[in-house]
């Protein structure tokens, strides 16, 4: 049973147990939806790009050689094989980094939460002890000090209800209360104990 002394050191983010994520699709259907909206972003930023290139193209001429032979043409119809080839090559390169990219940002939002849940499932099961350990540059870093700081609050008032049942089952039985109730308060008193892990 810990005491409220090492609380400061328990919500303190510190290295002591390092841990490194081994997989970056550590949340799959919350990173796949966050990569797909943003490539969603990005090809429509191209279709918009190309579609505008060709309306301000309307109305002009482009003059090129074909086989030797000079042809006029209007200009969008000129430069439209070139700008969808283009804007298709751009979006497939854009698309695989922001692919990285988002897959790495949001590793260090998913991580947390995956943390989360992992550990506020040990806390809601009557642990106590549980310290949330998050790493350098992931996010939420307030969020898992303030948990933290919930859990050793708790820890506490409940070492502190532990210890209060004990004196009162202790100053009934020396009052000479009757045996049931220092039973049902000993009783009390063992099952708090056994719920939470302090």
């Amino acid at each position: 049973m810990n005491g409220s002394g090492g609380s400061e050191r328990e919500v303190d983010m510190s290295h002591e147990h390092p841990y490194r994520r081994r997989h970056y699709f550590v949340k799959k259907e919350y990173q796949t939806k966050f990569i797909l909206k943003f490539c969603l972003l990005v090809a429509l930023g191209a279709a918009l790009s190309t579609v505008l290139r060709l309306v301000f193209a309307r109305g002009t001429l482009t003059t090129a050689f074909d086989q030797s032979r000079l042809t006029i043409q209007n200009t969008w119809e000129a430069i439209l094989p070139a700008a969808v080839t283009t804007n298709l090559i751009t979006l497939a390169l854009i698309s695989l980094a922001c692919v990285g990219v988002v897959l790495f940002v949001s590793h260090k939002i998913a991580g947390p939460l995956v943390r989360f849940e992992k550990d506020l499932k040990e806390i809601e099961g009557g642990d106590l002890t549980k310290v949330i350990r998050l790493r350098n540059k992931d996010e939420m870093k307030e969020l898992a000090v303030g948990l933290n700081s919930m859990t050793s609050s708790l820890r506490t008032k409940v070492a502190d209800m532990v210890r209060e049942m004990e004196r009162i089952a202790d100053s009934a039985a020396s009052q000479g209360a009757p045996q049931g109730v220092i039973q049902d308060l000993h009783r009390l008193r063992a099952k708090t104990a056994e719920s939470f892990r302090i």
